[in-house]
């Protein structure tokens, strides 16, 4: 069975809302960015790619919804503070925040990363998260409350031979996702990670580029026998950013179509 491409949220089930989404030029940061479009929010999409970043914005303002672009790189302090200052300048307040910006690691065996590779895998997908919540927290704990959900993987679960620089940065996420959930339950924020399998991306196309051996081992490795689509991703992350999981914080939301089931 296909997934369903056109996963929509409710209308206006995030009218009034302001949703910030790093990593929002591509991927799964862009379906997550149209779908709070879609269901009303303001939303601020963050990424290095500025023309990536453009046209996330432009396709939700073409839709009827309103979205503001900033350039950003989540590993530079100055550049997350300047993000969180231009959020509250063009719309008043932050309300979900949601952590995508990351990076892939190569294939290879862990005596064979290099210093350089695990250094960038770390510097964004954990210093990038924690640099990231660090402001976003500030502004929630001002206001009262909030929602915050971190993009982690179905490798932040179990190992993955041959990914383990990749593995550690999102098992680190599941800590500073717990940890954060837990300090800052008493200010009304929630924070949640999401813990998707392979997703049909433009990051995973460059994974399996020329590897039909791989594409069919990783396909077969997911008992649903196929890969997400980023509109599936997105509807479980507006879902944790709901009313509706108003109790739900601190938990890994597994996506994967069953990988980790087995």
């Amino acid at each position: 069975m296909k997934g369903n491409n056109k996963a929509i949220p409710a209308a206006n089930a995030f009218a009034g809302k302001v949703v910030l989404v790093t990593g929002g030029a591509s991927g799964i940061g862009r379906a997550a960015a149209l779908a709070f479009g879609r269901a009303g929010a303001s939303v601020v999409i963050a990424d290095v790619s500025v023309d990536g970043g453009h046209a996330t914005a432009a396709m939700i303002v073409e839709n009827g919804g309103k979205a503001l672009f900033v350039q950003a790189n989540v590993t530079r302090a100055q550049d997350v503070e300047i993000l969180l200052d231009k959020t509250i300048y063009h719309y008043g307040r932050l309300d979900c925040a949601v952590n995508c910006a990351g990076q892939q690691g190569a294939n290879a065996r862990l005596d064979e990363i290099a210093e350089d590779d695990f250094d960038r895998l770390m510097g964004v997908n954990v210093k990038g998260v924690w640099l990231s919540m660090k402001y976003q927290l500030r502004q929630m704990a001002k206001q009262g409350g909030g929602a915050i959900v971190n993009l982690s993987s179905s490798f932040g679960l179990v190992g993955a031979p041959s990914q383990a620089a990749y593995a550690a940065s999102k098992h680190a996420v599941a800590g500073l996702t717990r940890s954060a959930a837990a300090e800052y339950a008493k200010d009304g924020i929630r924070v949640n990670a999401l813990c998707p399998g392979a997703v049909r991306t433009p990051m995973l196309a460059r994974v399996l580029e020329g590897e039909a051996a791989l594409e069919k081992k990783l396909r077969a490795a997911h008992p649903m026998n196929r890969f997400a689509e980023p509109q599936e991703i997105a509807s479980a992350i507006l879902w944790l950013c709901s009313d509706q999981s108003s109790f739900v914080t601190g938990h890994q939301l597994t996506a994967d179509g069953g990988f980790t089931a087995i």
